[in-house]
C-alpha cells in the first residue's frame, strides 16, 4: 500500500506542482511584454491570463500534494523525522509565498490590464512586475529543496 501511495503523490507533485512552477516561471516576462504594449500586446495579455489561469487551477490542485505526502508519511511511520518536517516546513513557505506574493502580484498585472486607462493602476502593477521574478524563484527553489529531501532523506531510518 506504501508504494501505491507514494506512487500517487509523486504523480501528483509532478502533475500539479510542474505546471504552476512553469506558469509562475513564465509570468513575469510575459508581464512586462504585455504591459509594455506593443504589436503582440493582445497575444501576451492572452498568455497572460492564461498564465495566470493555470497558476491559479494548479495552484489549487496542488494542495492535494501534501495532503496524500502526510498520508504516505504515516503510513511509512515517517512522521516525525527530520528530514519530512523540514520538507513540510518548505511546503508550506512555497504555498505562502505564492499565495501571499505570486498570485497577488500576477492579479494585479492581469487587473492592470483590463484597466488601460487607470495609470496609477497600471504603475502599482508594474512595481508590482518588479519582485515577481524574485518571489518565482523563490517559489521553484524551495520545491527543489522539497523534492531533493524527499529523494535523499538524510538521517532517514527506513533504509529506502
Amino acid at each position: 500500500m506504501a508504494k501505491f501511495l507514494l506512487s500517487l503523490h509523486v504523480l501528483a507533485s509532478v502533475l500539479f506542482i510542474g505546471p504552476v512552477a512553469v506558469a509562475v516561471s513564465m509570468f513575469p516576462r510575459k508581464a512586462r511584454a504585455a504591459l509594455a504594449g506593443g504589436p503582440d500586446r493582445a497575444a501576451d495579455a492572452g498568455i497572460l491570463r492564461t498564465l495566470h489561469r493555470i497558476t491559479q487551477v494548479y495552484a489549487l490542485l496542488g494542495i492535494a500534494v501534501p495532503v496524500m505526502g502526510i498520508g504516505v508519511a504515516q503510513v511509512m511511520d515517517v512522521l516525525g523525522q527530520s528530514w519530512l518536517i523540514v520538507s513540510m516546513v518548505l511546503t508550506a513557505l512555497a504555498g505562502l509565498s505564492l499565495l501571499l506574493f505570486v498570485l497577488p502580484a500576477q492579479q494585479a498585472a492581469a487587473d492592470a490590464l483590463d484597466l488601460d486607462a487607470d495609470a496609477a493602476e497600471h504603475g502599482k502593477a508594474v512595481q508590482g512586475l518588479k519582485l515577481l521574478p524574485m518571489t518565482a524563484g523563490v517559489f521553484n527553489l524551495l520545491w527543489a529543496v522539497v523534492v531533493v529531501l524527499m529523494i535523499i532523506r538524510p538521517g532517514s531510518t527506513t533504509g529506502v
